[in-house]
């Protein structure tokens, strides 16, 4: 099995005092591995409205190679690697965000709703060689 470059992947998601939350973590189980514990946390908006947070860590390999298999199937994500000078950052992560309505639907493409954060293993840990390993990363994934 062909060992991806990247040391963790953490989601995170809101759901809104308009949303159901059973559905909202749905959604988010839509990215995940069948067993993955996603952590939750309510907070307040600025009027008071409940918002909860749900958020969850991937770091087993397998686990991470279910991930980047399913976004290898999202919809728009040849964009993410033509963006990655501006998507990875100096400490080696990357970041975008996936529609949190398409991933109830058991769909996978870019949008709002979702917050994906993947810490790219990098020795040195530059930029430079995050991109070239993230890059790597999206490339191989789509052979998972």
């Amino acid at each position: 099995m062909t060992q991806l470059p990247i040391h963790y992947v953490d989601f995170r998601c809101f759901c809104y005092a308009t949303e159901d939350p059973e559905r909202v973590q749905m959604a988010m189980k839509t990215l995940l591995p069948e067993e993955t514990e996603i952590s939750k946390d309510t907070t307040r908006g600025h009027h008071g409205d409940r918002i909860i947070v749900f958020s969850v860590r991937v770091e087993n390999a397998a686990e991470i190679r279910h991930v980047f298999a399913r976004l290898a199937d999202a919809s728009g994500i040849e964009s993410i690697v033509t963006e990655l000078n501006e998507r990875v950052t100096e400490d080696t992560e990357l970041f975008f965000r996936l529609d949190k309505q398409a991933a109830f639907n058991e769909t996978v493409k870019l949008g709002d709703g979702i917050t994906v954060r993947a810490k790219i293993e990098a020795y040195p840990a530059k930029r430079p060689k995050a991109i070239k390993n993230a890059r790597t990363a999206l490339t191989e994934a789509a052979e998972l």
